[in-house]
C-alpha cells in the first residue's frame, strides 16, 4: 500500500496521472459513494483496482431512494471464484514425478486455457439464456455436475435475481464458446494435498481430515461473457449518474440508483454472469472428473470426487444484515473479498451449519492454499467477509522486466511441482514473488477474528493459461 503511493506521487506510475489511483485513495473513494452504510472496508490482501481497490467491501442500504450499484465494485471478472474438490487418494498415490506429469498433462489436455480459449461444452444461444436463469441447476440438467455438487455452491450456484433479457447479444456471443475454459491471468486448475489441519473437526465435517489427501482447486470467473456485462454497464450508467446528478470522486466508480432501471438491469445482468461462472466451474470440474478417471482408470464417485465448496469473490448481492442493532436489506459488493458466514447462517449449508461457511483462499503459483471459516465476529464486523488470496505486490509488467523465466520453472520443479502453462510470460507474472505471502495475509484474518483457518494445502501440479 505504501509502494501504490509512492508509486502514485513520485514514481513510474505518477506518469499516468490519474488513470492510476492507489488503493487507500479508492477505499476513501467508495466511502463517499450515496447510501453506503458503516465503512468502506478494505481486506488484508487490498491492491489498487479499477474503481474499487480489489480488497474492497462496501454495502448499501436497499431502503435508501439515493443508495446506488456500482460494476466497480463487482470487477470486469464477474463471480470470479473458487471450488475445492476432494479425493480419497493420498500423496503417496501421486507422489511420484511420473504420475504428477500425467496429471498435468491429463488436465491440460481436457481444460482448454488462455486467453480467447474456446471450449468443447455444447451449448446453443436459446440453451445460453435457460443456462444463465439457471446456473448449477443447467449443469446438472446436461449431466456436467453432479446433484449434492449444487448444494456446497455459495447461493446454491444459482443468482434468482437473473434475468437474460438485460445481458446484450455481444456479452452472450463472447461466453457462448467459452463453457469449461479456464482462461488466463491469476486463473488456474490446481492439484493439491492437505498439509496442514488447524481444526480437526471442522476439516472432518468437509471431508478433508488427513494429512496428505489430494484435492483439487479451480479458480476462473464468467470469461468474456462477465467481461461484456461490465463494459456495457459501464456505459448505460455515465449516462444515468448525468441524469440523477450524481457526482463522484472517481469516474471508474459509474454507478447508478439500486432502484433506477439501469440499476436493476445490472444486477439482473450481473446474476446472469455469476451463474455463468458458476456454470463454468461445474464444467471444468466434469473435465477434471474426466481428467482423474483418465489417469487412474477409476470412477470420479470411486475416488470420491466430492465438491467441498465453491466461492465467488467479485459480486454484489442482497443480504441481511444487522447494523447498529437493527437488521436492514443490504446490497453487499465484494470484490476480491470472500464471504465468510458464521456458524448456523440459513445461506450456508445444511452439513456446515455447526462450523459456518467453508471459505477458499488460493495462494499464489507454486505456494499453499488455505481453507477457513466464517465467525460471528466477521458478520458484525465486514458484513461476513474476509480475504480472496494474496494480493499482488508487483505489477505484471514489473514481474515480467525483474523474474528469470527459466529460473521460476526451477524453482517450482525444485519443490516437486508440475507445471503447465499456455503463455511464457504467465510464468513470470504468476511467480509466488509477484504476491504478498498469503500466508501473512491469512494470519492477520485470523489476528483480527473475520476468519478462522482450517486447513492449509500444499501444491504438487498447476494448470494455468
Amino acid at each position: 500500500l505504501v509502494q501504490e503511493l509512492r508509486d502514485s506521487c513520485c514514481g513510474p506510475k505518477s506518469q499516468a496521472g490519474a488513470s492510476f489511483i492507489p488503493a487507500l485513495r479508492q477505499a476513501a473513494n467508495v466511502a463517499a459513494l450515496p447510501g453506503i452504510v458503516s465503512a468502506s472496508l478494505a481486506m488484508p490482501d487490498v491492491h489498487s483496482g479499477y474503481g474499487f481497490c480489489i480488497g474492497n467491501v462496501a454495502a448499501f442500504d436497499m431502503d435508501d431512494p439515493l443508495a446506488v450499484i456500482s460494476p466497480g465494485g463487482v470487477g470486469f471478472d464477474i463471480n470470479c471464484g473458487v471450488r475445492l474438490i476432494r479425493t480419497n487418494l493420498s500423496e503417496a498415490d501421486v507422489g511420484s514425478e511420473d504420475v504428477r506429469e500425467k496429471l498435468a498433462e491429463a488436465l491440460f489436455k481436457n481444460i482448454p486455457v488462455g486467453v480467447g480459449a474456446g471450449g468443447d461444452i455444447p451449448c446453443t444461444m436459446q440453451e445460453l439464456d435457460r443456462l444463465l436463469s439457471n446456473g448449477v441447476d443447467w449443469a446438472i440438467e446436461k449431466g456436467f455436475a453432479w446433484k449434492e455438487d449444487k448444494d456446497h455452491c455459495e447461493e446454491e450456484g444459482r443468482m434468482d435475481t437473473a434475468d437474460p433479457k438485460c445481458v446484450s447479444h455481444r456479452a452472450k456471443k463472447r461466453g457462448l464458446k467459452q463453457l469449461g475454459t479456464l482462461g488466463a491471468g491469476n486463473h488456474y486448475a490446481e492439484i493439491q494435498v492437505v498439509d496442514e489441519i488447524y481444526q480437526l473437526e471442522a476439516a472432518k465435517t468437509m471431508g478433508i481430515g488427513k494429512v496428505g489427501q489430494v484435492c483439487i482447486m479451480i479458480h476462473t470467473g464468467s470469461r468474456g461473457l462477465g467481461h461484456q456485462v461490465a463494459t456495457d454497464a459501464l456505459t448505460v450508467m455515465e449516462r444515468a449518474m448525468s441524469r440523477d446528478n450524481i457526482d463522484l470522486n472517481d469516474r471508474q466508480l459509474s454507478c447508478a440508483r439500486i432502484n433506477s432501471r439501469e440499476g436493476k438491469e445490472y444486477l439482473a445482468a450481473m446474476s446472469c454472469a455469476a451463474n455463468f461462472a458458476w456454470v463454468n466451474r461445474s464444467c471444468i470440474t466434469f473435465l477434471t472428473r474426466k481428467a482423474f478417471s483418465e489417469v487412474f482408470d477409476r470412477t470420479p464417485d470411486d475416488m470420491d470426487m466430492h465438491l467441498v465448496y465453491d466461492v465467488c469473490h467479485n459480486i454484489a448481492k442482497v443480504e441481511k444484515h444487522v447494523v447498529d442493532g437493527v437488521e436492514r436489506t443490504l446490497l453487499v459488493h465484494r470484490k476480491g473479498s470472500t464471504r465468510a458466514f458464521p456458524p448456523h447462517h440459513p445461506s450456508i449449508p445444511k452439513d456446515y451449519q455447526s462450523i459456518g461457511q467453508p471459505v477458499l483462499i488460493g495462494g499464489t503459483m507454486g505456494t499453499c492454499s488455505y481453507v477457513l471459516v466464517g465467525t460471528e465476529r466477521g458478520m458484525a464486523e465486514t458484513f461476513g467477509s474476509t480475504c480472496h488470496g494474496a494480493g499482488r505486490a508487483l505489477s505484471r509488467n514489473q514481474s515480467r522486466k525483474t523474474l528469470d523465466h527459466d529460473r521460476v520453472l526451477k524453482q517450482l520443479h525444485d519443490k516437486g511441482i508440475s507445471i503447465r502453462v499456455a503463455s511464457p510470460k504467465l510464468v513470470m507474472e504468476e511467480a509466488p514473488e509477484s504476491y504478498k505471502d498469503v500466508c501473512d495475509v491469512i494470519e492477520t484474518c485470523q489476528d483480527a477474528g473475520i476468519s478462522e483457518k482450517v486447513v492449509k494445502l500444499r501444491p504438487i501440479a498447476v494448470i494455468k493459461g
